[in-house]
Formats: C-alpha cells, structure tokens, sequence
C-alpha cells in the first residue's frame, strides 16, 4: 500500500484540528457515532475543548484512492514543544496552515524551523479566506519571508500553495470560493508533492517510539514510526533502551490506525505508523528492534526546560477535604508516570512529599496541574521560577523572543513595563493603527505578565513568546509591588467584615465561603501584606439607625483560576490546589511565626 506521513502545523487558533474535521469527513472515515456530527474531532481531551487549543500530538489515518495518508495533529504552542519534536520524526512532510488574516505567527516559526531542519516538504495551507477580513496576499508574503528568514533551501522556497475554508470543507488553487467544491485538492497535493516514506521491507526491523498511552487491558502501548523491516503480531522483538541494554520481548498485540482508532493487524511493513503492547518499561525515544540484528536509531533531543516549580503534598488546615489522592506516594507515583509520556518534563524529589517539577514554560507546567486536580489529585505549588545556568562563573538566564501585537495607543505602556522588566525593544512597524513590537526580555521578566497585559490592552493585545537564548542575568529586579490581604482567622467570610475590607484592595471572594488563618484573600492596594477580619460579624443590638446598610455596596470579587493564581504568588506564597478549589495562601499560616521567620532571614 502507498503511505504518506503528513504533520499539520500551525499557530493556536489557525484552525489546524477543523481542517483535520474536514479531511476525515471527506475521506468518509468511519467514525463513530458520537464523532460523526462533532466538531473539533482530534481534541478529544477535556482541557484541550475548554481552551480551543491543541496540548496532546494525536494520529489519525485516511484513505484517498487506496493511499494511506496518516494525519499527525501537532500542538502549536511553543510550551508543548516537546510533543512538536517528537512527532515530526514520524512525518514526510507538512501541511503549515496559515490565516489568511493574521499571517504566520510566531509559534508557527518555532514548528516551522524544526521542519526545515528535518528537510521536510513543506505544502503552505492559506486558510480562513471566507473571512471579511482576509488579507490572502499579505499572509502568503509574510510566510515566503519567513521561509527566507529561516534559511529555506531554493527547493524549499518553491512550495506549493493552497487556499482553503476549513470550516467550509473547501480548498482550491486560488482564493476564490465560488470556484471550490471540496477539500480535494489538498488530498491531491499531499499525494503528489509529500514522497512516500523510503521503506525498505526486507532490512532488519527498527521501529522509533514517539508516544506512550494506557490500556486497562493491554497494559502500556507505544506508537511508533516502522523505520526499516516489517512487524508482525505475536514475534519477538528487541527492546533497546536509552542506556543501550537489549531485552528481547514478544508483542502481545499490533495496531494500525484506521481514522482515529486503533485496529488489530496481522503485519506492518516500514513506512507506517504502528501502535505496540507487550514491553513494559518502553519509554519514548528508544527503538524496536530485530533480535537477531538489533540496530538502535538516534535518541531523540529535546530542547532543555527553562521554568521550574515546587509542588508539595497539601498541609493546609484544609487538607483532604476535597481530593481522592493526597498522600505522598500517591502524588510522587502520578509525577513519574508523567515522565513516561512527556519528554519535556523533569522531575526531582529534593525532600520527602516535595519535588521540584520543571517545564518548557508557564502554560506548560499550568496545564499539568489542571490535569492533575481533575484527576483527584490533593497539592501544593510554589511561584514558577527561571532555571538559570553557571557558565565559567556567570549566571546565565533564559531570554524569550516576545512578539506583540496591540492598538497604537496601548504601544506605550507596553513598552514602559516590558522596560522595567528588563525587556529591550528591537524592532517595532506600524500597519492599520496597530503597533507590531519585538522584544527580547529574560524569560523572569515576563512571569506574571500576562494579566497586567491584557489589563493594559484592553484585551486587545496579542502576545507569544519563543525561546531566544541563554544570556548573562540583568539582575537588580524590580520589588514585588502589590501586598497580599490576609485572612486573620478561620472561620466563613461575612458580607459586613467584606464590605469593611473591600475598600483596602480587590477581594477574591465572596461571602459564606470558608477560609483559614493565613489564606489570601485579596490583593492589597499598597505593597505590604495585610491582615484582615474577613470573618467579621455585625453586633446584634436594639439600637438601629437611620438608613443604615441600604447605600452600600459589594464589589464582585475577582475570580483567581490556576494560572491567575501561579501568576500572582509571591515567593512566600503557595497555591492550594484541591479537585474543588484553588486557594492562595501564606506558607507560613501564622502571623506571629511569619514574622520571626522574615527576622531571622534578615539575619
């Protein structure tokens, strides 16, 4: 059988995932009947359909013309690029999809660069051109420049180009609706332009595994790329590790892809994209092998983390309240098991019930903790800080590429406070009242912007970031300059000791909710903490007042999610994170003990 191995990159919200929809619909792969009418039918994951972003790389394969064209939908933040690179050793070539309004942007760079690396055939996809504001000549420009600006070859450079409306179905030559019918020509470039995987069926076996899921039945499968050879169910293999050690096993089970299932197969042969049972200890990167000729592939290299954090088991006076899962081990044991599956992560017990978890970024490591409360999982998470590095004794630290884009009345705050965090402006255009900024600021520097950005904007403002480089530390960072508001006591908020507080800052919650000593329970308006009586309760007496309690207003709290709450936290502060609940607080809970803490590090 003919094959392709095709990736789909894209910046977030291209509408890489609904033009999968449309090749899986077209090609009339059988789904099931809960995918059939729904949309977004590759982000199956629950996190993936809240945010409309694409976190887990995932396989799907389609049959055009008794050719086998197997769909790889990759992430297109820069934060799961360890999901990016790995999958892409799976692919021939790709499809970079591109709006027709925005142009490429920059996380389309990141997964472009890899790419062109990897000498992949690159097919460019102009999509989104029904919209009315479409700007087609303008968005194939900017990514022949990008193409340039990477240092694409010549053959490169002469890519193919194919206008589309995903959420249409539709794709031709030119961009022009009324003379499209169906998604046919991108099926049709793919064939022509993507070669066949080079496939040599009668060399020794190697298999390359790029990814790991859970069978309750069938215990651990791995998914892989047959390099060389053919596989057949129920033969022994050779399992060569990272270390170089070879262990010989017999596959349990053989899987193909047949739209996004996985099917039982008596044979594979190289080329395609397999998924295995049957070795236990496989993890990603290592090579299926002959037994009798075991030949390992190259391991496959991820760029190293550059944030970290502290994730403690919860000792709050809350503590086991809420989650299913909160001792020690049972947190420890979750955190390992992760590494089997995602080869940007790093992980560290540096103290019994506490390990330092590091990721590719903010977003990255948020999104691991959002999995883990929904999963049951009892926890506590310190501020994300930078990993630096000592070089020849100069502390280097990671430096961002920050891209912006924002009204041309928002330009100066923007740049006012990326200066004072040490960011320095290297270029800026001016295109529709609307100011394109690039920046290179330490990757310290843009922790817990986010928020003040979108504050700043309006909500106007768009901003993604890329790794730069390692560069010597600024230092002399600016103080924090907000202060906390401090539960005093435990107890339940009261309207009266709220509405008495409201005016010293902005309070995250509203009245009847529980709350302990040492909680955090606004953000003060000056830069000190402040403790405060939120519990507070009006004396009942026979004496009233003339209109007393009919002019006074409640301002609604402002709701703090797990990013929000990472983002806040100062470095004597913790997130609480609990299946119900996220809660800021105090790592030491008591204001006496606090005090005498802070003294003797003064010390």
């Amino acid at each position: 059988m003919d094959i392709r191995n095709v990736a789909i990159i894209a910046h977030v919200d291209h509408g890489k995932t609904t033009l999968v929809d449309a090749l899986l619909r077209q090609s009339l792969t059988k789904l099931n009947k809960d995918l059939q009418q729904a949309d977004l039918i590759m982000d199956s994951n629950e996190l993936e359909k809240e945010r409309g972003i694409t976190i887990f790389s995932k396989n799907a394969s389609i049959k055009w013309h008794d050719i086998k064209i197997n769909i790889i939908d990759t992430p297109g933040h820069a934060d799961f690029g360890g999901e990016v690179e790995r999958v892409l050793t799976l692919a021939n070539g790709c499809l970079l999809l591109v709006d027709a309004k925005e142009g490429p942007m920059p996380q389309t760079r990141f997964v472009l660069r890899r790419a062109l690396e990897m000498k992949l055939k690159i097919i460019v996809v102009i999509n989104k051109i029904d919209r009315a504001d479409a700007r087609v000549d303008y968005a194939l420009n900017k990514t022949f420049d990008l193409f340039v600006e990477l240092g694409a070859s010549d053959e490169a450079l002469d890519f193919p180009v194919i206008y589309a409306s995903a959420k249409q179905g539709l794709a031709g030559a030119e961009p022009d609706l009324t003379k499209m019918h169906d998604i046919t020509p991108i099926f049709s470039t793919i064939v022509e332009k993507i070669p066949a995987p080079a496939s040599n069926a009668d060399a020794p076996l190697q298999i390359l595994i790029t990814t790991l899921s859970a069978d309750t039945f069938k215990g651990r499968i791995a998914t892989g790329r047959i390099f060389q050879g053919t596989v057949k169910a129920g033969q022994t293999i050779a399992h060569i590790n990272r270390q170089g050690e070879i262990k010989n096993y017999r596959l349990l089970s053989l899987m193909t892809f047949e739209g996004l299932e996985r099917i039982e197969t008596e044979s594979a042969v190289a080329g395609d994209i397999v998924a295995i049972a049957g070795i236990p200890d496989i993890t990603i990167g290592e090579t299926i092998a002959d037994p009798e000729q075991p030949q390992a592939l190259p391991l496959l290299l991820v760029e190293e983390p550059t944030v970290k954090l502290t994730i403690n088991i919860n000792d709050s006076p809350f503590a086991g309240q809420e989650g299913q899962f909160t001792t020690s081990r049972q947190v420890k044991e979750r955190l390992f098991k992760e590494l089997e599956t995602d080869v940007a992560l790093r992980v560290e017990e540096v103290q019994p019930g506490a390990w330092t978890v590091s990721g590719r970024g903010e977003l990255h490591l948020a999104i691991l903790l959002e999995r883990l409360r929904r999963e049951g999982y009892e926890m506590q998470a310190s501020r994300p800080q930078v990993i630096n590095r000592l070089v020849d004794g100069v502390t280097l630290t990671p430096y961002e590429q920050l891209f912006i884009e924002v009204p041309e009345e928002h330009a100066g705050i923007v740049i006012q406070k990326l200066g004072i965090r040490r960011g320095e402006l290297k270029e800026m255009k001016v295109e529709n009242h609307h100011a394109v900024l690039e920046f290179i600021v330490p990757t310290k520097g843009l922790l817990g912007y986010r928020n003040e950005f979108i504050t700043d904007t309006r909500g106007l403002g768009i901003m993604n970031s890329l790794f730069y480089d390692y560069q010597p530390d600024p230092s002399n960072w600016p103080e924090r300059e907000q202060g906390s508001l401090v539960a005093y006591e435990s107890g339940t908020t009261n309207l009266y000791g709220l509405l008495n507080v409201q005016d010293r800052g902005e309070l995250f919650l509203g009245p009847g909710v529980k709350v302990y000593e040492g909680q955090i329970v606004g953000q003060h308006s000056r830069g000190n903490d402040l403790r405060v009586n939120v519990c507070k309760s009006k004396q009942l007496s026979n004496m009233r007042s003339k209109g007393e309690g009919g002019s006074e207003h409640f301002a609604k709290p402002k709701e703090m999610d797990l990013e929000d709450a990472l983002e806040y936290i100062g470095d004597d502060e913790l997130v609480e994170i609990t299946p119900l609940s996220i809660r800021l607080r105090k790592r030491i809970l008591n204001e006496l003990q606090a005090r005498r803490q802070a003294m003797a590090d003064r010390q």
